[in-house]
């Protein structure tokens, strides 16, 4: 007797399918054309360039240097694994160029997603304006489906505010619009689509967007960081998100990047640093952990904290749809973890329904197993080293071989690394311990 019996479908759930599946279709056809090719079950080389979507540049190994200021009236802030937005001068007015397309998006050596973005990045380049500019934006839609651009905490006027629908027209394909305003306040902000969000932000169309203070704050930072945090259900072999997931998501990212393909943060034995971190994801709360600091949470989306009222954290939540400060002086030599504490955030291609087999004998049932398949993977009591028995196309696993053993991270993952002497552009590498000052066995 069958055991998963379902009761029929209804005339009416046949209907809603069917029409969610007639309107999805489209948009599903255009990115699955996009698809890139991996062999084997290994993790596979990044596919080369193609003319369509626009493939977003590999981490960067010098993106942790801080830029040359120039004769820009501020420090420039560094978005690991992504670009700032270049931006022309017309007659006093800063003008921006934003074009919102696909794009071919790797999220780690041998992981690469077919997302959305703008000027070929996912997220799109970070926007960088000083309070009281006047800002032109330029955005032209490349994407199969209508847009706008909400400019998200921004203060400025009501026909500016990228809400469709209700301070606008849509831009449709093959549209360029126009927003122009003078910038008012600063701080840490964010934009992305106010058009089907949940579809479109689903697959990374979004970007970071800062505004420096027209006097600078003090004290002044040496280095100063942003980063975009994003969650993606991606099944596993796919490299297409599926953009209309509400919960089980099962990647996380900085700056469209997973560890290992995040780049390190680096500082100067004594430097000031700051750290910016928003969160568009769909539905997520990230608490964000610094190992080895304290540091004082110095700003939010609503703008920077004054000093005497700034509070210290390890561990700053930073809700969807937000943005927090947190800053620090690098007194601490060293490699230190920088992460989500939510822990199923550090693992890539994260499942569900797994067996537990804590406190199981498993050695007679793998004996078994590695009679009637050879390639069985043997089941193990923790998770660490599951993706040993191979896995499915376009899949990473979530480890690399570190300094002293195996680091046991994916997701949203990196390293702050602290040292006496920097050269600029460069990665230190793995820190070297002074004698007695690592744990050992005794």
């Amino acid at each position: 007797m069958p055991t998963n019996h379902h009761p029929p479908l209804t005339r009416r759930q046949i209907l809603a399918t069917a029409a969610g599946l007639v309107a999805i279709t489209p948009l599903m056809r255009a990115s699955a054309a996009y698809q890139p090719e991996h062999q084997g079950h290994k993790p596979a080389p990044t596919p080369a360039p193609s003319p369509t979507p626009a493939q977003q540049p590999t981490a960067n190994p010098a993106s942790h240097s801080m830029p040359m200021p120039r004769d820009l009236p501020y420090m420039p802030v560094i978005t690991p694994n992504t670009r700032a937005l270049p931006f022309e001068m017309d007659n006093g007015v800063k003008v921006f160029r934003l074009t919102a397309e696909p794009v071919a998006r790797e999220f780690a050596p041998g992981l690469v997603v077919n997302c959305w973005g703008y000027n070929g990045q996912s997220p799109g380049p970070m926007i960088e304006a000083v309070e009281g500019d006047r800002i032109r934006i330029y955005v032209t839609n490349s994407l199969p489906v209508h847009i706008t651009v909400h400019w998200h905490g921004l203060l400025l006027p009501n026909g500016m505010d990228g809400a469709g629908g209700l301070t606008q027209k849509h831009i449709r394909l093959g549209e360029t619009f126009k927003y122009e305003w003078t910038i008012r306040g600063h701080g840490t902000y964010m934009d992305h689509p106010h058009f089907d969000e949940m579809f479109q932000m689903g697959l990374g169309l979004m970007g970071m967007f800062i505004v420096h203070p027209r006097t600078p704050r003090e004290p002044r930072v040496d280095r100063d960081y942003a980063i975009l945090l994003n969650e993606w259900a991606i099944a596993p072999g796919a490299a297409t998100p599926d953009p209309t997931e509400m919960t089980a998501f099962n990647l996380f990212t900085f700056n469209g990047r997973l560890f290992p393909g995040t780049d390190p943060m680096v500082a100067k034995l004594g430097e000031r640093v700051r750290i910016r971190i928003g969160n568009l994801s769909t539905s997520n709360a990230h608490p964000i952990h610094l190992h080895g600091y304290n540091f004082k949470v110095a700003g939010t989306d609503g703008g920077p904290v004054s000093e005497p009222a700034q509070w210290p954290e390890v561990t700053v939540n930073v809700p969807t749809g937000a943005s927090r400060d947190m800053e620090f002086i690098a007194d601490n030599e060293g490699d230190w973890a920088f992460h989500c504490h939510k822990i199923h955030h550090l693992m890539n291609g994260m499942g569900h329904n797994l067996p537990i087999v804590v406190d199981m004998k498993t050695e007679d049932v793998n004996a078994r197993l590695a009679k009637l398949f050879s390639d069985a993977m043997p089941l193990s009591v923790g998770m660490g080293h599951m993706m040993e028995m191979g896995r499915p196309r376009n899949t990473i696993a979530s480890s690399i071989e570190g300094p002293f053993d195996e680091i046991d991270a994916g997701g949203m993952f990196t390293v702050v690394k602290v040292r006496k002497e920097l050269t600029a552009g460069v990665d230190p590498g793995w820190y070297h311990h002074p004698p007695g000052t690592v744990a050992e066995a005794v």
